[in-house]
């Protein structure tokens, strides 16, 4: 509303200056005739044009500066750039009051048009457009903000700008989950064919094939010969082997796999309407379209390649902007059709038989509702309202019969209603021209503004779609869950940022990931620490994680149904520990080994006896115990041993050893003796 008023206070100074410049000097004498304007030398004045009687007519144009609201009027159709150029020519040309014009009398005259041009149109206009952005953004940010009090808490509209990226990067990533990929064939034959198509290759040539296709279309002109018409038809025709060749290997490979993806699905009705046209073009063509209308369709598959190629970022992000702008486009759509369908019915109860002339005619009139909506398109765009409005401008004989009847209806007469007229087309013109389809803008520019920032965000979609990608390789099943000494190799697998090149196993263990039974690892555990390790840490990351763990439970049940036994760090430290409790107890073994073949020694020696070599004794000592312990010990690769088995004694052991002693100590006592 404020725009509003700026734009009529401003406009009136304009109107007010028009009123002074041409008030009631654009009339002319005009042929009745031929309906030309009479030379200055025949006609010089109203009083000249008078004396010709019946032959002439003093006339004034429709669009005019006799006054402000009429000084508006023609003011908004300068500024709508229609018809503008007819009322300058009439300033240009004007010269005092009941005088005939003069071709271009009055020159300065151009400037009051080139300025207000600038100030008035480019600089008035335009302010609608950056309001309807301005008060659209402010909108969506008050939903924004209710959205995030209703589904967040008041907590989370306080995010830091760490906070948001964190955020918005659980929230692409909980969106999706690992799908299973399509098995491959058993059959060898249709193994090898599945292994071709699959290749990224493959795509890239189907790609190169359907921009030849549509190279080939474009040569195709109306006056070619018979012999570039034979020539284009076999390359077609080619063409059409080629890609029908592509779906028949796809539906050998994938089996009934081939339609569960929408692609396919488009690729092989594109195909047989392809193939149909071949045959029928003639009845296809005189009964619906042209058949090349299908094979153009293909085009539309040239988006699949976008994601493959690393450098078309800039294209997928507009895309992308393209794809979001849509839904609001579609609202704004119907919004613009209620709006039109309103003035349609208003337009055919009042101006359904005006005068045929300017802008009106056959097509364009609103006489019936279909004629009524064109013309009211044509207004949407600013195209030609100046000539629909003329018609309705007639209010008087002679520029209409106010006496002509019209078959099938009681009304009579041709002439319009200019007040009414007048206020249709400005009010249509304000809502429609200014206001909604300026809304389109607004939407655009507000979704690829969304679309950069995520493009400039260090996590964007196609990162987590390479991830389950991937992950498909791994987990061939779909059971969201990978084993532990894959790990490593999966994380090299992956594309930057995500990527995690070898060695890396030191840096995976730290992450701290949790292990159910198995050894395995969820796939949103995985992603999760990824995710943390590009975007960095952050003071209250782990809360938020909690948040957004709690919405992604119910997507992902099958992390719901396994709890965590373990994690890799603590794993690693469970086998660090085992090797240092093994170590220190074979160290224990070597300590007793060598306690007892000393003992034995002293004994030997108290005897009396035949003294064994005393490095002898120990050998034989310490090959027997690390014989046992061989036996007895797991390898440190192993699962790692329980707190039991390693701290508590070997009660056995500890008996024969006993034993052992004693025997030792009779036989000492015999040989003293």
């Amino acid at each position: 509303m404020n725009v509003l008023l700026v734009c009529l206070i401003f406009w009136l100074i304009f109107s007010i200056m028009g009123v002074n410049l041409f008030a009631g000097k654009y009339y002319y004498c005009v042929n009745t005739t031929t309906e030309e304007n009479f030379p200055i030398s025949v006609v010089n004045n109203k009083s000249d044009c008078e004396a010709l009687n019946n032959s002439a007519r003093w006339k004034n144009v429709k669009i005019n500066f006799d006054n402000v609201g009429a000084g508006y009027l023609a003011l908004l159709q300068v500024a709508t750039f229609k018809g503008w150029m007819d009322i300058m020519y009439a300033a240009v040309d004007s010269r005092n009051l009941e005088e005939q014009p003069e071709y271009e009398v009055n020159l300065y005259m151009y400037l009051y048009f080139v300025i207000f041009i600038i100030f008035g149109s480019f600089f008035t206009l335009n302010l609608f457009i950056g309001v309807i952005i301005d008060n659209f953004n402010q909108q969506k940010k008050k939903i924004s903000l209710a959205f995030s009090c209703l589904e967040e808490g008041w907590e989370d509209i306080f995010m830091t700008e760490e906070q948001k990226k964190y955020y918005n990067a659980m929230k692409k990533l909980g969106s999706k989950k690992p799908q299973k990929p399509i098995p491959r064939p058993a059959n060898k034959f249709q193994g090898c064919v599945f292994d071709f198509i699959t290749k990224q290759a493959f795509d890239i040539v189907i790609m190169i094939l359907i921009c030849l296709n549509m190279v080939t279309m474009m040569v195709e002109t109306d006056d070619q010969t018979d012999e570039m018409d034979f020539i284009l038809y076999w390359i077609n025709l080619v063409f059409i082997v080629l890609f029908t060749g592509e779906c028949m290997l796809k539906m050998i490979s994938l089996r009934h796999y081939y339609f569960t993806i929408g692609w396919n699905i488009f690729d092989f009705v594109v195909v047989i309407l392809s193939i149909v046209g071949m045959f029928l073009s003639e009845m296809i063509e005189k009964y619906f379209v042209s058949p090349t209308l299908f094979r153009v369709i293909r085009l539309a598959r040239i988006g699949r390649i976008l994601r493959l190629i690393k450098g078309a970022k800039g294209i997928r992000t507009l895309l992308f902007a393209l794809m979001m702008s849509l839904p609001a486009l579609f609202n704004i759509g119907l919004l613009l059709f209620l709006v039109m369908f309103i003035y349609a019915i208003f337009g055919m109860s009042n101006f359904a038989y005006v005068k045929r002339e300017a802008g009106i005619d056959d097509m364009f009139n609103f006489e019936t509702f279909g004629n009524s909506m064109i013309c009211l398109f044509q207004i949407t765009t600013s195209a030609g309202w100046d000539g629909l409005l003329a018609p309705i401008l007639n209010k008087k004989e002679p520029d209409c019969d106010s006496n002509q009847e019209h078959p099938g209806s009681k009304t009579s007469g041709n002439c319009g209603n200019p007040p009414v007229g007048i206020c249709f087309f400005v009010s249509y013109i304000i809502i429609c021209f200014l206001i909604v389809v300026n809304m389109y803008i607004a939407v655009i520019l507000e979704n690829f503004s969304v679309a950069t920032e995520e493009s400039a965000e260090p996590l964007s979609e196609d990162d987590f779609e390479m991830f389950y990608e991937v992950w498909e390789k791994f987990d061939p099943d779909a059971t969201q869950f990978v084993e532990y000494n894959n790990l490593s190799h999966f994380a090299d697998a992956l594309d930057p940022p995500l990527r995690i090149p070898k060695p890396n196993k030191i840096q995976l263990i730290a992450m701290d990931l949790p292990m159910v039974s198995g050894e395995r690892i969820h796939c949103l555990d995985i992603l999760f620490a990824f995710t943390k390790r590009v975007l960095g840490e952050g003071g209250e990351m782990d809360a938020l994680r909690g948040q957004m763990e709690e919405r992604f439970m119910a997507s992902n049940p099958s992390k719901v149904s396994y709890e965590p036994i373990t994690t890799t760090l603590r794993r690693k430290q469970e086998d660090m520990s085992a090797i240092v409790i093994q170590r220190a107890f074979r160290r224990y073994l070597i300590r007793r080994t060598v306690k007892k073949a000393s003992d034995m020694y002293k004994e030997k020696v108290k005897a009396g006896g035949n003294l064994p070599d005393k490095e002898v004794l120990v050998i034989d000592k310490f090959n027997e115990n690390s014989t046992s312990e061989k036996t007895d010990m797991t390898p440190s690769t192993a699962s790692p041993p329980s707190y039991d088995s390693v701290t508590k004694p070997d009660k056995d052991k500890y008996e024969k050893d006993k034993r052992e002693k004693e025997d030792k100590g009779k036989d000492v006592r015999e040989n003293k003796k």
